[in-house]
């Protein structure tokens, strides 16, 4: 899948909940091509979205973990069917 229609998928689920592995429920915010998860208020750069997509289909944060910040909530929205479709 291509990756701009996976970032273009995360942008339009701004604002909904999503859970990390652990089933913890957030929600996020886009700000200046970041996600800002509400659980931690930390910008998650777009680049940490396009370094996990490569790994897909993942089976855990800790697969990605080493090379992207917040790797729970990258999980946890990339895992998401109304991201990946």
């Amino acid at each position: 899948m291509e990756f701009q229609h996976i970032w273009n998928n995360i942008l339009k689920n701004a604002g909904e909940q999503f859970y990390t592995i652990k089933r913890l429920p957030f929600t996020y915010k886009i700000i200046n091509n970041c996600v800002v998860p509400n659980r931690t208020e930390y910008p998650l750069a777009k680049t940490n979205f396009e370094k996990a997509v490569k790994l897909l289909p993942l089976t855990g944060p800790g697969q990605i973990s080493s090379i992207v910040m917040g790797p729970s909530y990258v999980y946890g929205i990339l895992t998401d069917k109304r991201i990946i479709d």
